[in-house]
């Protein structure tokens, strides 16, 4: 009993690392590419965040401008980054502009917490 269980365990594994094989691997997307997508759609986050604060009452209209601003002034210094770079950004550029919005993620909870 053991011995077949043992093979038909075997015989799935095999099948399953030759389908694996046999299957054509996707081409990872450009490393540029992904780590746009990443910036941007963390702005979008943090944009939707916003939002959402003004709306549920948590964050006044004063509040909500500052952090407005902030993601303002992020979006000019990455479309200035991208300018320079013919449209890349450099690993020292993504860090900055990660940092940046950490620091404004953090802004925006402590705002939205904040009572």
């Amino acid at each position: 009993m053991k011995v077949s269980q043992l093979g038909v365990g075997l015989l799935a594994l095999s099948s399953t690392f030759g389908l694996a094989q046999a299957a054509p691997a996707a081409a990872p997307a450009p490393v540029q590419q992904r780590h746009a997508v990443t910036i941007n759609q963390r702005r979008e986050n943090q944009q939707q965040r916003i939002a959402k604060g003004i709306q549920a009452g948590r964050l006044n209209a004063r509040q909500g401008a500052r952090l407005e601003r902030r993601e303002a002034s992020i979006g000019r210094q990455e479309r200035l980054m991208r300018v320079a770079g013919h449209g890349r950004l450099t690993r020292r550029e993504r860090v900055r502009l990660n940092h940046r919005l950490n620091r404004t993620s953090r802004a925006i909870y402590r705002a939205r917490h904040r009572r």
